[in-house]
């Protein structure tokens, strides 16, 4: 069996440069000719994107707090499987996760869970003697951690360096250096409102990746990362075996890349930049449950195909395209129609915002939707809501029956406004947010559409993909 190796990058915290140095560790191994298979811990979808472009091979996310331990191992060795190496984007601090006292939803946990050592990253800046210090923290925080290295960010200089690497042979000296970059930053990534820009808006240039990968070619020590991901002490027993990871099983994990055979329902999807915020699961859950996917632009004038049995509209900034939503008259009176019709239709926030009677901008311009919701939408200068969400099914709906227990997380700089009053209208959700938030209804039913603030991952309850297949199944039925 040809060997692997993989490791997981981590950071002190948000902003210390850990998604630019994933990028650059992605790019100089993908240069060197292997596969590499990109992860992302947590509920991000714009970093995947990026992976993606990077490696050209699908980026995943992995969850410790929506799915489980069996789900993400399964999941992770399934794709190794297809690849030479895998490279794990950790989220926030390498502690952070749901809460401050479990480890769930943190990269540490997922570490341990994957048995994958931690290549650190520290913005050393304003730092000398100091960052051993911080790095003695993190070692010692847990134990059962294990730890390939640091990389030091945003150093001054090969004097600097030398400080920083005295430090760490005095006080960490289980912890090699593998390299610092210095305070330059040719290939920063364009920033908004909602963070970085989607990998769906921009493309990135040979150019660019070869400068993200001469970046750590130059500053950082590549063959003693795999050096030191290779002599893992972990990995002893499967290492003897040929095998670079822990036995996993797939049975459990609900994502069996298995699909049926014969002709699917088709869903169709709108893809594209105002529309490109989805869980890869998702898909390949509504593929195993008898899915056929169509994807189609409402940004490029396109509508879903007319043989379409259902409709799934992901989240991201349809703000920005607001404009260019609305004068796609087609696509909005198509929306209605289906409705009309009882085609199921499932929105997550975008296209929520999609759905209801209009969406005002930061610059003051209001502009009309679908009209399905009975209210509109409003941009804010600051975030609304973000965080760790779980779902509880209080009414049947799509996705499932009284009493489903789903998650996700929500992230929005939007609000609910000139709500009217409907009947017609129910909540079909019981959101249980973060602590010290009240329990509240959410997930609003009209018709035969539901729609969402909250993006779900399905991998957390797969039932709810095969309930949506099932629902489209019974609406094609009912109209042919």
């Amino acid at each position: 069996m040809t060997k692997k190796f993989a490791f997981l990058v981590g950071g002190t915290h948000s902003g210390c440069g850990k998604t630019t140095i994933a990028l650059a560790l992605m790019a100089v191994f993908k240069a060197r000719g292997l596969r590499v298979q990109p992860f992302k811990v947590g509920p991000d979808f714009i970093d995947p994107g990026f992976h993606t472009q990077i490696t050209g091979m699908e980026s995943r996310n992995l969850d410790g707090w929506m799915l489980s331990r069996d789900y993400n191992r399964a999941l992770f060795g399934r794709l190794l499987e297809h690849a030479d190496m895998a490279i794990v984007e950790g989220v926030m601090g390498l502690f952070d996760g749901y809460d401050g006292i479990t480890e769930s939803g943190s990269s540490a946990e997922m570490a341990k869970w994957l048995r994958l050592p931690v290549v650190l990253v520290v913005d050393a800046r304003s730092m000398a003697r100091s960052a051993a210090a911080l790095v003695y923290g993190f070692r010692h925080f847990d134990p059962g951690l294990r730890f390939a290295g640091v990389i030091f960010n945003q150093i001054g200089g090969e004097g600097h360096l030398s400080y920083l690497k005295e430090a760490m042979s005095v006080r960490v000296p289980e912890i090699p250096v593998l390299g610092g970059i210095p305070r330059e930053d040719p290939i920063r990534i364009p920033e908004r409102h909602l963070g970085l820009v989607t990998a769906d808006e921009i493309t990135l240039g040979l150019e660019w990746k070869k400068n993200l990968a001469g970046l750590v070619e130059r500053y950082v020590d590549l063959d003693m990362i795999q050096q030191r991901v290779d002599r893992q002490e972990d990995c002893e027993k499967e290492r003897a075996r040929g095998n670079r990871l822990p036995p996993l099983r797939t049975k459990e994990s609900g994502i069996s890349p298995l699909r049926r055979k014969g002709k699917g329902v088709p869903i169709a999807v709108a893809r594209d930049a105002a529309f490109c915020f989805y869980y890869s699961d998702n898909f390949e859950l509504l593929r195993k449950a008898g899915a056929d996917i169509h994807f189609f632009s409402p940004v490029a004038g396109e509508s879903f195909p007319v043989d379409a049995a259902g409709l799934y509209l992901g989240g991201v900034y349809p703000e920005l395209y607001a404009a260019k939503l609305f004068s796609q008259e087609g696509f909005l009176a198509a929306i209605q129609g289906a409705v009309f019709r009882g085609m199921p239709v499932y929105a997550e926030c975008g296209g929520l915002m999609v759905l209801s009677r209009f969406i005002d901008t930061l610059d003051g311009n209001r502009y009309p939707m679908a009209g399905i919701l009975p209210f509109g939408t409003r941009m804010l200068q600051r975030r609304k809501a973000l965080g760790y969400t779980e779902v509880v099914l209080q009414a049947g709906c799509l996705l499932g029956k009284n009493g489903l227990v789903m998650r996700g997380h929500e992230f929005h700089y939007s609000e609910l406004v000139e709500e009217e009053t409907n009947p017609a209208l129910t909540f079909s959700y019981r959101i249980h947010g973060r602590k010290f938030a009240n329990d509240r209804p959410e997930g609003y039913t009209v018709g035969s559409a539901l729609a969402s603030y909250v993006h779900l991952h399905w991998g957390s309850a797969p039932e709810a993909a095969a309930n949506l297949v099932t629902r489209c199944r019974e609406y094609r039925a009912r109209v042919k």
